[in-house]
């Protein structure tokens, strides 16, 4: 028999528990994981519906808490896009050179987009 720790690698044990059985030891080591992938789930699955944009600079008025919660702490907040012609939120950087909008982005670097639905397709 084995047992599963670790975040799911199985172990050989002499143990009489059946394969598959999580343990509150296990739980506490993958917590950190858990709470990533939800948050990450969260946020790409967060669909803009009707958000307020400041109608003077075009940027949000307030961030979706879930897509707030998975950025990068370096990127500019405060001036964000969302592109539905992308799905993808987008910030604006001040650098030395020149303004421009990037794509925002998660501590990992993954882009943050919701997910576009499926569009018809036109028959002739």
């Amino acid at each position: 028999m084995s047992r599963i720790d670790n975040c799911g690698t199985e172990i050989p044990s002499e143990s009489s528990k059946p394969i598959g059985t999580t343990t509150t030891g296990v739980v506490k080591k993958c917590r950190r994981v858990f709470v990533a992938v939800a948050l990450l789930a969260l946020g790409a699955c967060t669909v803009p519906i009707d958000q307020a944009t400041d109608k003077s600079t075009g940027f949000l008025k307030e961030l979706p808490e879930g897509v707030a919660l998975i950025a990068a702490p370096y990127q500019n907040l405060e001036e964000v896009i969302f592109k539905p012609e992308d799905g993808c939120y987008w910030y604006r950087h001040v650098g030395p050179v020149e303004t421009t909008m990037l794509p925002l982005r998660t501590v990992e670097g993954r882009p943050i987009c919701t997910q576009l639905s499926a569009k018809p397709t036109v028959s002739s």
